[in-house]
C-alpha cells in the first residue's frame, strides 16, 4: 500500500517538472522571439531614417544649386526676397525727422547717445553711447553736408557722461560697469587730429546709487559728481575725495556745476533747488563746501534746472509743470536771496531736462522726445519740436555762442538753428535803439540789427528749401 503511494508520488513529481521545463523553454522562446522583431523593427526603422536623411540632403544640395543658378543668371527671387526680409530684421527702421530749424543730424554713432558735451572754446562737440566710443565733432562742420568725428575707444566698458576739460585738451566719462570716472588725454598730431590717452588709473569707487551726472568746474580746481541717492562728490583731479555732501532731498534727479566753476548745484524729490560754493584759499588749497543759497517757489519735486554763462541766471522745470527763470545775481553771504523773475506754464514729465541760451534769452525744455523752446523774457512759446528723437531726450544743451540747440536720445544728434534767439536779440536792440540818445550808438545798434536779421532771414531760407 505504501509502496503504490509512493510511486504515484514520484510519477507525480516527475510530470510536475517535465510540465515546469516544458513552460521555462516555451517562455525563453517567446523572450527570443520579442527580441527577433524588436531588433527588425529598429533595423526598420534604422533603415526609413537614413533614407530620409538622404532624400533630405539631396533636396538640399538641389535648391542649394538652383539658387546657385539663379544668382549666376540674375534671377531667384525668393533668395531676394529673403535677403530683404534678413536685411529688415538686421537694421531696424532709422527714426526719420525733419523741421525747418533742424540745421544737421550727427549720426556716427552704432549705440543710443547717451551724453554730449560742449569744449569750453566752443570748438568741439563730445558724445559718447553704449558702443563703447566717444565721439569728438568739430562745430564748424555742423552746417556741412558731411559731418565727421574723431572717435575714442573705451576698453571693456562703455561711457555715460563726458565733460571736457576747461582748456579743451582733455575730457572725463563714467563708466557704465566700472562705476567710476575715467579721465582721457586728447594728443594733437602733426596733421591736426587727435589720439586719446586713457589715465594709468581710474577714480576710486564711491558712489552706491546709479550716478547723475559728473562736471569739471571751470576753474580746473574739481571735479563733481551725483548719484540718485542724496550724494554728491567733491573730487581733485586726481582721484582724491575732497568732500562729500548730503543734499537732504530724499533723492536727487539732477546735479551741475555752475559755468563759471564756483558753484554745485542740485534739485530732487523737494520743491526747491540747492545750492553750495566750492571754497578754496588763495593759494589754491581746498577750504570747504559752504551752503549759497536756494531757490525756492515750486510747489513739487523739480526735475532739473541750467545755467546762464556767466551764471547770474538760472532756470528750474518742475513737477508743478512751470518752469521759473531766477535772477542769481546776489549777495548771498549778506543772506539775499535770488529773485524770481518768471513763472511759465510747460509740458514737463520725469527725465524733463530745461537748458537757458548763454544769454539768457532762451529757455528750451524737454518732455519725453519733444522740445519746447520759449522766449525767457516773455515766456512766448517760440517753438515746439515734436518727436525729436525715438527715445526719451538724454541731454539738451545750447553751444556756447547760442547759435544752436543740441539733443541727444537715440544714435542720432540733433542740431537745431536757435531762431528764438535771433529774434529775442533782435527785440532787445530795437528796445535799445528807442532809448539810445547817442548818434553812434544809434547807428551802431542799427547795423546790428539788420546783421541779426540778415542771419535770421538765411537760417530761415536755408531751411525751407
Amino acid at each position: 500500500m505504501r509502496s503504490s503511494q509512493a510511486l504515484r508520488s514520484c510519477v507525480s513529481c516527475v510530470k510536475y517538472r517535465t510540465w515546469h521545463k516544458e513552460q521555462d523553454m516555451e517562455f525563453t522562446a517567446l523572450v527570443a522571439l520579442t527580441a527577433l522583431l524588436g531588433a527588425l523593427v529598429l533595423l526598420v526603422a534604422l533603415a526609413v531614417g537614413r533614407r530620409k536623411e538622404e532624400l533630405r540632403e539631396e533636396a538640399e544640395q538641389e535648391t542649394e544649386t538652383a539658387e546657385q543658378i539663379n544668382a549666376v543668371k540674375g534671377t531667384g527671387p525668393k533668395k531676394q526676397k529673403q535677403e530683404k526680409q534678413r536685411n529688415r530684421k538686421d537694421k531696424p527702421t532709422q527714426h526719420s525727422f525733419n523741421h525747418r530749424l533742424l540745421a544737421a543730424s550727427l549720426k556716427s554713432h552704432s549705440g543710443n547717445v547717451t551724453c554730449i558735451d560742449f569744449s569750453s572754446n566752443g570748438k568741439y562737440l563730445a558724445s559718447c553711447a553704449d558702443d563703447r566710443t566717444v565721439r569728438i565733432w568739430s562745430t564748424k562742420d555742423f552746417l556741412e553736408r558731411e559731418h565727421k568725428c574723431l572717435r575714442a575707444n573705451v576698453d571693456l566698458d562703455h561711457a555715460t557722461l563726458v565733460r571736457f576739460s576747461p582748456d579743451s585738451r582733455a575730457f572725463i566719462t563714467w563708466l557704465a560697469n566700472g562705476d567710476t570716472i575715467r579721465v582721457f588725454k586728447m594728443i594733437k598730431k602733426d596733421d591736426g587730429t587727435y589720439n586719446f590717452k586713457a589715465a594709468a588709473e581710474d577714480f576710486p569707487q564711491k558712489h552706491k546709487a546709479p550716478i547723475l551726472n559728473i562736471g569739471i568746474a571751470e576753474t580746473g580746481k574739481f571735479i563733481m559728481s551725483a548719484s540718485t541717492d542724496t550724494t554728491i562728490y567733491i573730487w581733485d583731479l586726481k582721484g582724491e575725495v575732497l568732500a562729500s555732501i548730503n543734499t537732504n532731498q530724499m533723492t536727487n534727479s539732477y546735479a551741475a556745476v555752475s559755468p563759471c566753476g564756483r558753484f554745485v548745484a542740485s534739485c530732487g524729490f523737494t520743491p526747491d533747488v540747492k545750492v553750495w560754493e566750492v571754497c578754496f584759499g588763495k593759494g589754491g588749497e581746498f577750504k570747504e563746501v559752504a551752503r549759497a543759497f536756494d531757490l525756492k517757489g515750486h510747489s513739487a519735486g523739480v526735475h532739473a534746472f541750467a545755467f546762464s554763462n556767466d551764471s547770474r541766471r538760472m532756470v528750474t522745470v518742475s513737477k508743478d509743470g512751470t518752469w521759473k527763470l531766477w535772477n542769481t545775481d546776489v549777495e548771498y553771504k549778506k543772506q539775499q536771496d535770488p529773485y524770481l523773475l518768471k513763472t511759465v506754464p510747460c509740458s514737463s514729465s520725469d527725465g524733463s531736462l530745461v537748458a537757458l541760451s548763454p544769454d539768457g534769452r532762451v529757455v528750451a525744455v524737454s518732455d519725453g522726445c519733444n522740445v519746447a523752446m520759449y522766449d525767457a523774457t516773455s515766456g512766448r512759446l517760440e517753438e515746439e519740436l515734436h518727436s525729436v528723437h525715438n527715445q526719451e531726450i538724454t541731454e539738451l544743451r545750447f553751444d556756447i555762442n547760442g547759435r544752436f540747440l543740441v539733443s541727444s536720445g537715440d544714435k542720432a544728434i540733433r542740431v537745431f538753428h536757435n531762431a528764438p534767439g535771433y529774434r529775442a536779440a533782435i527785440r532787445d536792440m530795437q528796445d535799445m535803439l528807442k532809448k539810445a540818445q547817442n548818434e553812434a550808438m544809434k547807428q551802431r545798434l542799427q547795423q546790428q540789427i539788420k546783421e541779426s536779421q540778415n542771419t535770421l532771414d538765411s537760417v530761415l531760407a536755408a531751411s525751407s528749401e
